[in-house]
């Protein structure tokens, strides 16, 4: 027996690796596996169009929803800056309302309307300031300036009507009327320059950017033009000087008694000086007295009395003021809360409509009337 036929010597052979012995165990379980390849032709074709729609929507989606952000940003945006701008012209357009109440106003004096007239001046300068700090969006930068520019004519027109009451020493109504009108001019012009050059190109560009839902506000601080003009300055005028004519006017001036009715309970009859008139007494009766001015210039503070007597006992007596009245104007004055006692019934009683004269009034027959009434409690 030979050594070298019997000794193998085994340990000198390199064992199997880890990836030979898996390679052997798959072989014997059933053979090798053909390795996965990627699709080819039409359905590789269709995955990559699918992924390609699914990218496309993503992208479309997201811009739309930037585009909604920003969107809604820009809206936010201009809402804030009118809200701003609607609290500044809401407190200017305040002050002229009360500028027009306060020229209608009984009692009106001089000094007191020259200090409400500096104090609205102020109040605009004021408001002008608040209107600077006020950053309009990027489109609206210029026409902002609109916005500045009506305050600023409110305030100068304001402070130059007080200037005028103060330097004026014109006794004629109507020079100072002129003069009063002429500076009220600005505050019309205020009015246009908001609605014209502020408000409209405004809108226009809102509208141009697809801005919705935002109001852009008005302005309006003369609301009745009459209120500002010679007519009404003169009469404005006389109310603060009543003594401004000096001596006895010159022209035309007069005052007149046009009519007298009873209304109430659904009636209304006009009283005559001749046959007694059957007045029906109700809850809301009202004798109204009807005045014109029959002369060529405006009056003020002209005295309307109403009498209601029977016999030599008064039952009835009240006055009350005209402040102001136009030539050829005609004015009514109501009397109510008659409080008739029971001496009104049964027998004639006489209501008398008196007007009072104005200076320079040289015929007073038209001025005062008489009429013959019975008051009945009874409805026909």
């Amino acid at each position: 027996m030979s050594y070298d036929d019997d000794i193998e010597f085994d340990f000198f052979e390199e064992p199997e690796t880890q990836e030979a012995a898996r390679e052997g165990r798959r072989r014997r379980r059933g053979g090798s596996r053909t390795p996965i390849q990627p699709p080819t032709g039409p359905v590789a074709l269709a995955r990559l169009v699918g992924l390609i729609a699914i990218a496309i929507a993503m992208v479309v989606g997201l811009v739309f929803w930037v585009g909604a952000c920003q969107g809604k940003s820009r809206q936010d945006e201009y809402a804030s800056y009118m809200e701003k701008v609607h609290t500044v012209a809401l407190s200017s357009a305040r002050v002229g309302r009360e500028f027009a109440t306060k020229l209608e106003a009984p009692g009106l004096k001089l000094t007191d309307l020259e200090t409400r007239l500096e104090q609205w001046s102020q109040q605009e300068q004021q408001l002008y300031d608040q209107a600077q700090q006020i950053r309009p969006p990027g489109p609206l930068r210029a026409t902002h300036q609109e916005v500045l520019d009506t305050l600023q004519l409110r305030a100068i027109g304001l402070a130059g009507l007080a200037s005028a009451l103060t330097q004026t020493n014109a006794k004629d109504a109507t020079t100072v009327a002129s003069n009063l009108a002429a500076q009220a001019q600005l505050l019309s012009a205020s009015d246009i320059v908001w609605a014209e050059l502020y408000k409209l190109p405004a809108i226009a560009a809102l509208k141009r950017l697809g801005v919705t839902g935002v109001v852009v506000p008005a302005s309006q601080f003369v609301a009745n033009p009459a209120v500002i003009g010679l007519r009404s300055f003169t009469i404005v005028y006389q109310r603060l000087h009543p003594a401004s004519t000096g001596g006895t006017p010159s022209g035309l001036h007069g005052s007149k008694l046009v009519s007298t009715k009873a209304v109430g309970g659904g009636r209304t009859l006009t009283l005559t000086t001749g046959q007694p008139t059957t007045i029906y007494v109700s809850a809301d009766l009202k004798l109204v007295v009807t005045m014109e001015n029959s002369g060529n210039f405006p009056e003020v503070n002209i005295p309307v009395t109403l009498t209601i007597t029977v016999g030599t006992k008064t039952l009835f007596k009240k006055k009350q003021m005209i402040n102001g009245i136009q030539p050829g104007e005609q004015q009514t004055v109501s009397f109510g809360n008659l409080q008739l006692t029971p001496d009104a019934f049964g027998h004639t009683a006489s209501v008398r409509a008196t007007v009072g004269a104005v200076p320079g009034e040289q015929n007073l027959d038209n001025n005062t009337a008489s009429y013959p009434v019975l008051f009945s409690l009874s409805q026909p």
